[in-house]
């Protein structure tokens, strides 16, 4: 998180402590700021803010979208075989529940070879509700056509269209995004990665289309709209009607200064070629590594890289790497290391840590 990000949050606790946090003054400040933060991400997703809500994390957005949806006995819902346990854990309490069988397909075998559009449809069926799928998969990197799933999603069923979730922990703040052009359905990403916001920050991209069938899934008062009393009538219009209650709002501040601090480098388009052109020289040096192994045989769309030292351990690697202040993680399925490159990643900390990975390998 950058500097000035810090001190804005800082600054905003400041402020509600000094006109009191729960002032007339305050209540006004705190709905100013979400609107702020709704149009910031909007602008920076394509869409428009009345698509956006407020939400912690992805697993939160994830959920709001899970659990809206009016799930009825023997209906499916699709997975991948790349999502995060979290998600998969929420669709499998889905199935415990209401009866829906839970499936997967086979993305992870489309990253070198074969068409993950044409494997999701060979897996729809007509009781299949959802599709859950990443944009960029976490585990292992591959960048998804997601237009194209979508649109063969939609187009399964002439009575009802298949709806589409994305897990976008990976691809928002990496891939330039028009969320609209894509026709998807939800989209649910977080702040705290590569936009480099505030943990606890993120939010779920609906569009106008699958709002209109989406229950609420968390009531609270910032998503209800009450009479001349007091008393709950109904549901905000737009993507506030998924919101709860009381937030950290000062973290709001926090992830629009990171944002703004991102356009200092150029579009959202320039950013994402040189997270690319960065991912692929490290790609590059590590295929020619003997004792690495990438996972792609071609260079990666985006910037995660995962890869493998047979023989070695992964789990003993990342550690030698962190005690030399180089941060990568452990991924358990595909067994692999996976490194993150921002497009303000250094070579020169590509060359450190392809230097590193080779004296591990010699100890």
């Amino acid at each position: 998180m950058p500097q000035i990000a810090l001190e804005s949050i800082v600054h905003s606790y400041q402020k509600i402590q000094a006109i009191g946090p729960f002032s007339n003054s305050a209540n006004a400040w705190v709905i100013h700021e979400g609107e702020a933060t709704r149009r910031a991400i909007a602008q920076e997703l394509g869409a428009s803010p009345a698509t956006i809500t407020l939400t912690e994390n992805v697993s939160a957005g994830c959920n709001i979208a899970l659990w809206g949806i009016d799930w009825r006995v023997g209906d499916h819902l699709l997975l991948s075989d790349c999502e995060h346990p979290g998600i998969i854990a929420a669709t499998q309490e889905i199935a415990r529940r209401f009866g829906v069988e839970v499936t997967t397909c086979p993305l992870e075998a489309t990253l070198n070879q074969g068409d993950p559009v044409a494997v999701i449809a060979s897996h729809l069926r007509p009781s299949t509700r959802l599709v859950v799928i990443s944009h960029i998969l976490w585990n292992t990197g591959q960048v998804l056509p997601l237009a194209e799933i979508v649109a063969a999603c939609h187009s399964y069923s002439i009575s009802r269209p298949v709806r589409v979730l994305v897990d976008a922990a990976q691809s928002v703040g990496v891939l330039p995004l028009k969320l609209p052009d894509t026709q998807v359905d939800f989209y649910a990403f977080t702040g705290h990665k590569w936009w480099c916001g505030p943990e606890g920050l993120g939010g779920l991209y609906i569009s106008p289309e699958a709002m209109q069938n989406l229950h609420p899934t968390f009531i609270g008062w910032r998503g209800i709209t009450n009479d001349s009393v007091g008393m709950p009538t109904g549901w905000k219009p737009d993507g506030r009607r998924y919101e709860m209650a009381t937030s950290a709002y000062p973290l709001f501040a926090g992830l629009r200064e990171a944002i703004a601090l991102h356009h200092q480098f150029g579009t959202a388009y320039d950013r994402y070629q040189r997270i690319r052109a960065l991912s692929q020289s490290l790609w590059q040096k590590l295929t020619e590594t003997p004792g690495v192994a990438c996972l792609q045989n071609s260079p990666p769309q985006a910037g995660l890289v995962a890869f493998q030292l047979p023989g070695k351990s992964h789990t003993q690697l990342v550690r030698f790497l962190e005690a030399r202040t180089i941060m990568l993680r452990t991924i358990l399925n595909p067994n692999c290391v996976r490194a993150c490159v921002h497009y303000f990643t250094l070579e020169s900390e590509i060359i450190h840590l392809v230097e590193a990975i080779q004296q591990f390998k010699s100890e």
